[in-house]
């Protein structure tokens, strides 16, 4: 396990041997021993490696480094996670440029069934502190793990909250785990070994450059099933983050703020441009992720029941009864309202749960 350990961590420090190819390697040969024992002729065979990258691996001589941070992971009881690992993160693993190899300290499940991002500005308001800690509260019993960059701001908040409510919390740094940053978080940190876990794909002694940051954020959007955005202005890296879960297939979700506040400037561009769907409480999330519980749902259909209808909302249902899903002209025509009377009745009935609108101006019951 030494031996094999030994590879895998040097495979990831051999020059021109991004993660891409780290990755197409290990598919092809199975294990990281096998990378550096072939021969040069069947490494240049491989799409994408040719003679540099084959060089750089039969050159490689630097094992030292990956001994030391052996000692290292030992010393601190530190968990290494290569993409054969089968306690690797399997969403990070989807990802086209997952990290090779991944080091993490905690007790939190990185597979477990529901895990969400929560990324914003370093430099919060109080609405943006509200709203991520009510966010948080809602989210309690859900089972939730919250993921985050350790940073001031937002990120602090989500995981300080994350830890009052009893959620597990996972911080992905851009740094090893010889150190803490900012400063300020370490009691924070140690809090989270407890109940979550710090994550990151740098060795130790790996500084928090900030050509490091862009590479920690797709592992945030990696690990998860959403990326929620909750305050950032125009030129937050919480953007980054958004677009990275974007290029993933992840759901993207933004809290809209004021339009002239600098502060939610990023949210409002994200739910502008489609590339984040608008939220405003926990139950959006849960709705749109299909996690809502059954019990929720059934309590839901009973108030229902007790709703009090105009007219044109009786009718409105009535003609909905009698299909799956209808378009907007054919609800019209069928409704004999005019169109103003059936865009209130409609927008009544969305807002009381018992009516949803689908792509195509379709709408349909809800179940």
């Amino acid at each position: 396990m030494h031996n094999e350990l030994l590879y895998q961590i040097s495979l990831s420090l051999v020059p021109n041997i991004g993660d891409i190819h780290a990755k197409a390697l290990i598919n092809y040969f199975g294990n990281a021993p096998s990378v550096f024992s072939a021969n040069k002729k069947e490494l240049e065979s491989l799409e994408g490696i040719g003679t540099i990258r084959a060089n750089s691996i039969k050159n490689f001589h630097d094992f030292k480094k990956a001994e030391d941070e052996i000692n290292f992971i030992k010393k601190y009881n530190i968990a290494p996670l290569f993409i054969t690992d089968k306690n690797y993160p399997q969403r990070l693993l989807n990802c086209y440029d997952c990290p090779s190899m991944l080091y993490y300290k905690g007790n939190a499940d990185l597979n477990s069934s529901k895990v969400i991002a929560i990324v914003g500005t370093r430099n919060n308001n109080e609405y943006g502190k509200n709203i991520c800690e009510q966010l948080i509260e809602e989210l309690a019993e859900e089972d939730v793990i919250v993921v985050s960059g350790l940073a001031f701001g937002i990120d602090s908040i989500a995981h300080k909250s994350a830890l009052k409510n009893k959620l597990k919390t996972i911080a992905v740094l851009a740094h090893g785990l010889d150190r803490v940053y900012p400063s300020q978080n370490s009691s924070l940190a140690k809090q989270m070994i407890a109940s979550g876990g710090l994550l990151t794909e740098f060795r130790s002694n790996t500084k928090p450059d900030r050509q490091n940051f862009p590479s920690r954020n797709r592992i945030v959007a990696g690990i998860s099933d959403a990326v929620i955005v909750v305050e950032t202005g125009i030129k937050g890296g919480s953007l980054i983050t958004a677009e990275l879960g974007n290029s993933y297939n992840k759901d993207v979700f933004a809290f809209p703020g004021r339009v002239h506040d600098v502060k939610s400037e990023g949210c409002n561009f994200l739910i502008k441009n489609n590339k984040a769907a608008l939220i405003t409480c926990a139950n959006d999330v849960l709705e749109n992720m299909g996690w809502k519980k059954k019990k929720e749902t059934s309590a839901k259909k009973q108030r229902e029941l007790f709703i009090e209808l105009t007219d044109d909302e009786k009718i409105i249902i009535s003609v909905l009864q009698t299909h799956d899903q209808i378009h907007i002209d054919e609800l019209y025509v069928k409704s004999k309202l005019n169109s103003s009377a059936v865009a209130q009745a409609l927008l009544m009935l969305e807002m009381q749960g018992v009516v949803s609108s689908i792509p195509g101006k379709m709408y349909k019951l809800c179940p």
